[in-house]
């Protein structure tokens, strides 16, 4: 699933109804991976609500309604297609559609007031055109005339100067007269012109008469300015915080008892996973526990089983789902086309949802997420196992709203 960022400056020019079908869109605009267990989408839909009851709380209006509908499109039209809908409980969904019942006039009436926003924000738009316009006919008439009055001022100067250059004739009986003497030349005199040398005679190299390059410049041995185009400037790469997002608390040691527990499979080159489990406060979310779920791993790889068990575990101690953690035996610490795609689905009901990848050989660990244009692309991609994606904008980033704190444990449950 993804959700495409609206800027409101942007849209103001896009008419309000207009504006308002591409919202609701780019909402819709979502799609579940038949893969995963049925039960995780079941399982974590309230946190979908959730943060559209949080977004509306805060007045983003936008975001609850996209998140309103995202669960809507989900649970009224996408999950019927999932292979394992028939094994839902149906307690399960009936408690689902309460929910729909409820969000129904709720997204309606939201969708009400985007649409007088729109128009309200539509409105001024057109007007700061219409000011615009006017403002930038104002200073070209205004540069107009000014540049008239430059141009007479000029024409009124030249004329008056040309008066005063015109030549005064002459009224005497007098006409000019020639010199009175002639100059005589010295011997020594004549032998000094004859040492003046004359532009035939000039050097065309000021080489000759400086020893330094030639230049065209008047100054003599001033090189032109040389560029080396290698020392142009270069951005760092290094992550955008993503903004609106709760930070998640991590126990310094949730590391270190993951790996322990995972030694094992490490040692044979296997992938170890669990599930990164907590609570909700005001400010944002702590892991407080990790549930290993009964799991078959490869080198590159690794499937939970029995899901269901991992429901009884946090609903026992009241947990809600805020990412995963896997071991890469013999790998750098990053996300592979497998690992983006099992990450979507948990970015999918919690936005703030991470991964976290340990690399004991190489003694690296890495807190990540999806991109906004890495959640559009990977839901919407149907190849399975290991596949490229688009390389053109980053799928995934460091995770900038982690807070690791000694202050909290980790809680291991191992349901193997």
């Amino acid at each position: 699933m993804s959700q495409k960022e609206s800027h409101p400056v942007e849209m103001g020019p896009i008419e309000p109804h207009q504006r308002l079908q591409k919202l609701v869109a780019d909402s819709q605009r979502v799609s579940i991976d038949p893969t995963m267990p049925i039960n995780r989408y079941y399982r974590s839909g309230n946190q979908i609500v959730e943060t559209a009851d949080r977004s509306l709380r805060d007045g983003n209006l936008e975001k609850a309604f996209t998140f309103y509908l995202r669960f809507v499109t989900i649970f009224v039209e996408l999950i019927l297609d999932h292979p394992g809908y028939k094994s839902v409980p149906p307690t399960d969904k009936q408690q689902t559609k309460e929910k729909i019942k409820k969000i129904m006039p709720r997204a309606e009436e939201i969708r009400k007031k985007l649409l007088e926003k729109y128009t309200t924000e539509y409105s001024l738009y057109l007007a700061q055109l219409k000011l615009q316009a006017e403002q930038e006919a104002k200073e070209h008439e205004a540069r107009n005339k000014a540049a008239a009055a430059a141009a007479a001022a000029a024409a009124a100067a030249a004329a008056s100067k040309a008066a005063d250059q015109q030549p005064t004739k002459s009224t005497g009986p007098y006409a000019p007269s020639a010199p009175s003497h002639v100059a005589v030349i010295s011997d020594s005199d004549a032998k000094l012109i004859d040492q003046v040398l004359y532009p035939s005679e000039f050097l065309t190299d000021r080489s000759q008469a400086t020893g330094l390059p030639g230049t065209g410049l008047l100054l003599a041995g001033d090189e032109k300015q040389k560029f080396d185009r290698s020392l142009k400037p270069v951005l760092p790469v290094t992550p955008t915080p993503t903004a609106g997002f709760r930070s998640i608390i991590v126990p310094t040691d949730t590391m270190q008892k993951f790996l322990v527990l995972a030694a094992g499979n490490t040692g044979s080159n296997l992938e170890t996973c669990a599930i990164l489990a907590g609570s909700l406060t005001q400010t944002g979310f702590t892991i407080t526990h990790l549930i290993f779920p009964k799991q078959t791993g490869t080198s590159d790889s690794c499937n939970t089983m029995n899901e269901e068990e991992i429901a009884v575990v946090q609903d026992r101690h009241n947990l809600i789902t805020l990412g995963w953690i896997h071991t890469h035996p013999s790998q750098t610490a990053f996300l592979s086309s497998v690992d983006l795609h099992t990450h979507c689905s948990y970015q999918l009901m919690l936005e703030e949802a991470i991964a976290i990848v340990c690399s004991p050989k190489y003694r690296e660990t890495g807190f990540f997420n999806l991109t906004p244009y890495g959640m559009d692309s990977i839901s919407q991609c149907r190849q399975t196992g290991f596949h490229p994606h688009p390389t053109g904008q980053p799928l995934f980033t460091e995770a900038q709203h982690i807070i690791l704190s000694d202050a909290v444990a980790a809680r291991v449950i191992d349901l193997r």
